[in-house]
């Protein structure tokens, strides 16, 4: 299998952020993403898995997450239900067994993506207690006794938005890399897969539009890539052609999504 990554059809992206990727795949390391909002981090594991042909295996985090849940889950209330009804056999544990997203990629028989997505959210403790699960790419279930090894190391692919600082142990053992925001010859290139037929001039009317947007003080939240290409989507859809954009500004609710922003540019 080929292992090297340049982006999909789909997917645009900058010649840095594939050799970030590359150096992760053939390091084995996993490699943490961070970005504002919109900068594709999430759509990254879904690219490589594609490209690569790997399965994509999701593990998005919430605050109430804890790190076992990524390796197994012991699902006592099933057993215990089938104790009480007679279904199942429940002197067997092993039945009640659930491997997490990262205890199903070890068991996988080909090598997968794994996400883990925003991992910030969760608790402090959450990267630390995954250390020794990602270095050793094995784990013991208490309640039976067996060990999970992985067959073959997954392709770890971690995202973050910075709500919090992350441990230097973990850190340290990730390749790291910031996506920036899009530039406007990039952008040129990701709308093109959205809307190829799009008349250049109206094109760049709407990025002049959007970075105009983008750049003004005090925003609350600046408008992302995929809100660029919705609205775009809605310009085309409406018949609007550059020159009527020259002096407008339709469809702001597409792009902003505070009210006060809303408020304020169109004030």
């Amino acid at each position: 299998m080929n292992e090297t990554f340049t982006g999909t059809t789909s997917y645009i992206s900058s010649t840095e952020l594939s050799e970030v990727v590359n150096v992760a795949l053939a390091l084995q390391r996993p490699l943490l993403v961070r970005g504002e909002p919109g900068t594709g981090k999430t759509l990254l594991a879904h690219a490589v898995a594609d490209s690569l042909q790997m399965p994509l295996i999701r593990w998005h985090v919430k605050s109430s997450t804890g790190a076992d849940e990524g390796l197994y889950h012991y699902d006592t209330v099933q057993r215990l239900n089938d104790s009480r009804f007679g279904d199942g056999d429940v002197s067997d544990i092993e039945n009640y067994i659930k491997l997490g997203p990262l205890g199903r990629a070890f068991e996988a028989d080909e090598r997968c993506v794994v996400l883990i997505d925003e991992i910030d959210k969760a608790d402090l403790e959450f990267p630390n207690d995954l250390l020794h699960e990602l270095d050793a790419m094995r784990f013991v279930i208490d309640e039976t006794g067996r060990e999970v090894v992985a067959q073959h190391r997954p392709f770890v692919l971690i995202t973050s938005n910075a709500e919090k600082e992350l441990p230097d142990a973990f850190l340290r053992r990730c390749i790291f890399h910031y996506i920036d925001f899009p530039d406007p010859d990039l952008m040129r290139d990701i709308v093109d897969v959205h809307h190829p037929d799009m008349e250049r001039e109206l094109l760049d009317q709407c990025l002049q539009k959007f970075y105009w947007l983008r750049e003004r003080p005090n925003l609350r939240k600046r408008p992302s890539t995929g809100e660029l290409i919705d609205w775009i989507g809605a310009l085309i859809r409406s018949g609007l052609d550059a020159e009527g954009l020259k002096d407008d500004f339709p469809f702001l609710g597409v792009l902003l999504k505070k009210e006060r922003d809303l408020v304020a540019m169109q004030g």
